[in-house]
């Protein structure tokens, strides 16, 4: 008999709200407590709203909104109608909103009202747009600023709650499209089926050990894939609940944890060094927080981290495009510096050599290439890019640009990226927006954008090389606030470097790793430095 592990999303919900109805799911900090029947009645008021919208099954719905009660409920929704989620980053703007937009081909988007302008921004470009739901509401101001689009408020959605659409999904059909920034250009669109975001949940349930016990605190935007489908739907499958705050904060963390009795969180590798830098207090290891998964955990500070806060680390690595396959052990001592051992039984790994894709003995570094198992457990492809899943998915095997070994005991061990992937606090950054964004300035010339690493292990800030068109001259903030104008505040460059020429190989291409290897020198411009706060900018 089909077990909570094996269920697809919209069975996932309607089972739970069946069975366990009444126990909270979760609760928003500062907010009040959603239980699994409350949730599921207002996914079905959603739902039965897209309906009115004419949603089709396999039809994307854009949600651009913080961690919150609704946008929480119309995901589910979109399941409940057999529609396919596209959660955009709330710092998305211009370009990057524009092509996600664009590449998605959504006619209807789920917003929050204080992010309406950047949608009015780009609106022109918006070819397939027909439909802004605004949450909570849409005023006269926002109906104005977007002329010949229907703009509802969110409760004109709203259908009946006491039955829903009745469609149905198999593992097969696409449950979310999440937008993975590359290099060589704009994000791609990762497709992910049922079967895809089951065994993700599934994994972080079993690598973690999750119970109906557990409080997931989660602080992780549900744009990204980790907080979503290990924090959320994780809580499904085990009838657990989760504590949903809208952003990091490292002197809020220990009080959220003991205020809400978090039992789990999941971390990335920077914020839980943030954390250790906090001064020590006696009563760290006061705390009701019994592990923490990371990507990574750093491993000079593993050991004491643990002992500081009385918890255990669970380091793992994964992909949106191919789950989280590799986990710590549960039931053995942390393995310091390694990312964990294969779940076996649902993956395969080779260590290629990147040059030739043949296989490189054990103990060897390669790149990383992984395959599934079992149907539909894997990205299906880039949305509307071919090329680039052809490239990643070549000889048969998903290549996945990160350099590892594998040790004898089978603990596998990442060594760094193989491509020009930029990546900060968590995010995957594109030179090529960056850079795109720069050649918009009427002075810039040139420009080429690498990562360099930051104070935070396997982390980067980047660094934007210019080339000034001749006989002109500006300053590095001014090139900043321009910047901040195109880009997400977390694609701006916290370095600037003007240079007379940029380093290219024989055929005239950019030398990035020589830009990478001289890194940042004397004559380079730092915002943190110079004191200029992005925040205040932005």
């Amino acid at each position: 008999m089909p077990t909570m592990l094996d269920s697809l999303l919209p069975d996932l919900l309607r089972a739970r709200a069946a069975e366990t109805g009444d126990r909270e799911f979760f609760r928003p900090v500062g907010g009040s407590p959603v239980t699994y029947s409350q949730a599921y009645s207002k996914a079905c008021q959603i739902a039965n709203g897209l309906v009115d919208l004419r949603v089709a099954h396999g039809d994307t719905v854009v949600i651009m909104a913080d961690n919150a009660e609704n946008p929480i409920c119309t995901w589910l929704a979109t399941s409940l109608v057999g529609a396919v989620e596209v959660a955009i980053n709330t710092g998305y703007r211009g370009h990057s909103l524009e092509h996600a937009m664009q590449n998605s081909r959504a006619r209807i988007i789920f917003v929050e009202a204080a992010l309406v302008p950047r949608l009015v921004e780009v609106r022109q470009a918006l070819s397939y747009l027909e439909i802004v739901v605004v949450y909570p509401e849409a005023d006269a101001q926002v109906q104005a600023s977007l002329p010949n689009l229907r703009v509802l408020s969110f409760a004109d959605v709203l259908g009946p709650e006491d039955r829903e659409p009745g469609r149905t999904v198999g593992p097969q059909d696409l449950a979310s499209i999440v937008y993975t920034s590359g290099t060589t250009g704009p994000a791609k669109g990762v497709m992910m089926p049922h079967g895809q975001i089951r065994l993700f949940s599934r994994l972080g349930v079993e690598g973690a050990q999750l119970t109906e016990d557990d409080s997931f605190y989660c602080f992780i935007p549900l744009f990204h894939v980790a907080g979503k489908f290990i924090g959320i739907m994780g809580a499904m499958m085990t009838g657990g609940r989760v504590v949903l705050d809208t952003r990091f904060s490292v002197e809020a963390f220990l009080p959220r944890v003991r205020e809400f009795g978090c039992t789990v969180a999941l971390m990335h590798g920077p914020l839980v060094e943030m954390l250790y830098q906090l001064p020590e207090a006696p009563d760290d290891a006061h705390n009701p927080l019994t592990r923490i998964m990371a990507s990574p955990f750093p491993a000079r500070i593993a050991l004491d981290f643990q002992r500081r806060f009385g918890t255990r680390g669970i380091e793992t690595w994964g992909m949106t495009e191919v789950t989280i396959p590799i986990w710590q052990p549960y039931d053995e001592p942390l393995r310091i510096g390694s990312c964990g051992r294969l779940r076996e039984e649902h993956f395969d790994l080779r260590i290629l050599d990147p040059d030739t894709d043949e296989e490189v003995p054990i103990g060897h570094t390669g790149e990383m290439a992984l395959r599934p198992k079992l149907p539909w457990t894997m990205m299906q492809g880039y949305l509307h890019n071919d090329e680039a899943t052809i490239g990643a998915w070549r000889n048969l095997w998903f290549h996945t640009g990160d350099l590892a070994y594998i040790a004898e005991d089978g603990f596998v061990y990442f060594v760094d990226r193989v491509k020009e992937r930029i990546r900060r606090r968590a995010e995957n950054v594109s030179s090529f927006e960056i850079e795109a964004a720069g050649l918009l300035h009427p002075h810039i010339a040139e420009c080429a954008a690498v990562g360099v690493p930051s104070e935070f292990d396997g982390d980067d800030d980047v660094l934007l090389c210019v080339i000034l068109a001749d006989g002109i001259s500006i300053e590095p903030e001014e090139t900043l606030r321009f910047l901040v104008k195109h880009l997400p505040h977390f694609m701006v460059p916290r370095y600037i470097r003007f240079m007379d020429q940029l380093p290219r190989t024989p055929t005239g291409k950019p030398q990035k790793a020589a830009l990478r290897a001289e890194g940042v020198t004397p004559t380079t411009w730092d915002r943190k430095t110079a004191g200029v706060s992005l925040r205040e900018i932005v």
